[in-house]
């Protein structure tokens, strides 16, 4: 019987696997730092040049900005997770 391809990916093994989910965790709470700053500024620079912002518009910019960071940085996060568990040579192997 033959294993299967992504048998040899690191997160097979469970400690490596708890490492690499542990780093991908990091990753995205420091881009959530990094989005809630960002937040703040935009707010701050917003309610600077165009006066007192609506309830609305405050979580539009929450919702836009911050939506959009973490968005990418869940996905930039999977393709470092990918790349560093040997996901992607075990797909390489297949082809």
């Amino acid at each position: 019987m033959t294993t299967p391809h992504h048998a040899n990916s690191g997160l097979s093994d469970p400690a490596y696997a708890a490492f690499a989910w542990r780093r991908f965790r990091t990753i995205i709470g420091w881009m959530a730092v990094v989005a809630a700053v960002f937040i703040v500024a935009a707010i701050a620079v917003l309610q600077y040049v165009y006066g007192p912002m609506s309830w609305v518009a405050v979580l539009a910019v929450i919702g836009g900005a911050g939506g959009s960071i973490m968005l990418t940085a869940l996905l930039m996060g999977l393709v470092f997770l990918s790349s560093g568990t040997g996901h992607d040579e075990a797909v390489k192997e297949i082809e």
